[in-house]
C-alpha cells in the first residue's frame, strides 16, 4: 500500500514479499557499518524480520519502516526510510537506508522531508529524534540538513556502542 509520494519516489508499506530486497539491503556494507548486523542471512530470515519487526510496527504504532521506489520504474525498490518506537528510547527515530547506488543522491533528503511531515500531520507527533554511530558522517550531515541538532550522547542498546542522538521538534 503506498503510504506517500515525492517528487521521485513511492513510499509504501513492507510486505513478507519484499523479503529478497529487504534481506539486500540490510546487508549492504554501509548498513552492516552503520546500522549493525541483523543476522539475515536467507529470504526466510528477512521474511521473519518484516512480519515480527516492520510489519509489526505498523499493527502496533500506524507507522513503521517504509519501502522507496523509484517513480516510474515501479518493483525497483532503492531504500527505506520510516519510523520507530523503540523501548529504548523516549521518542519516535527516524531513520533510513538505501542500497549504495542510491546514496548520496538526495533520496534521503526527499524520502525525510515526507516521513517527517507524515509525524507531524498524520501521527500527531511533535518532536522526532535520530540515531547515529559518531562516524557516520552523512548520515550526520543529512540530519543536520533536515533541522535535527545533536543533544548528548546514548548507549540505548545492549551492545553498549555509544551514539549520537539527534532531535527536531517538528
Amino acid at each position: 500500500m503506498i503510504i506517500a509520494e515525492t517528487e521521485r519516489l513511492l513510499i509504501s508499506e513492507f510486505k513478507k514479499e519484499d523479503a529478497p530486497f529487504f534481506l539486500e539491503l540490510t546487508n549492504t556494507p554501509n548498513a552492516l557499518k552503520y546500522i549493525g548486523d541483523k543476522d539475515l542471512k536467507s529470504v526466510e530470515d528477512a521474511e521473519k524480520y518484516l512480519i515480527n519487526k516492520t510489519i509489526k510496527s505498523y499493527n502496533d504504532f500506524n507507522f513503521g519502516f517504509y519501502k522507496l521506489e523509484l517513480k516510474g520504474e515501479k518493483n525497483n525498490p532503492i531504500g527505506t526510510c520510516g519510523l520507530a518506537k523503540r523501548k529504548e528510547l523516549d521518542d519516535v527515530d527516524i531513520g533510513f537506508s538505501f542500497l549504495p547506488q542510491y546514496e548520496g543522491k538526495g533520496f534521503g533528503y526527499e524520502a525525510s522531508k515526507k516521513v517527517m511531515a507524515l509525524a507531524k500531520q498524520t501521527f500527531k507527533l511533535d518532536r522526532l529524534i535520530a540515531i547515529t554511530v559518531p562516524h557516520n558522517k552523512n548520515s550526520i550531515k543529512l540530519l543536520e540538513k533536515l533541522g535535527f541538532t545533536c543533544e548528548k550522547r546514548v548507549k540505548p542498546f545492549e551492545d553498549d556502542e555509544e551514539l549520537l542522538l539527534f532531535a527536531k521538534k517538528l
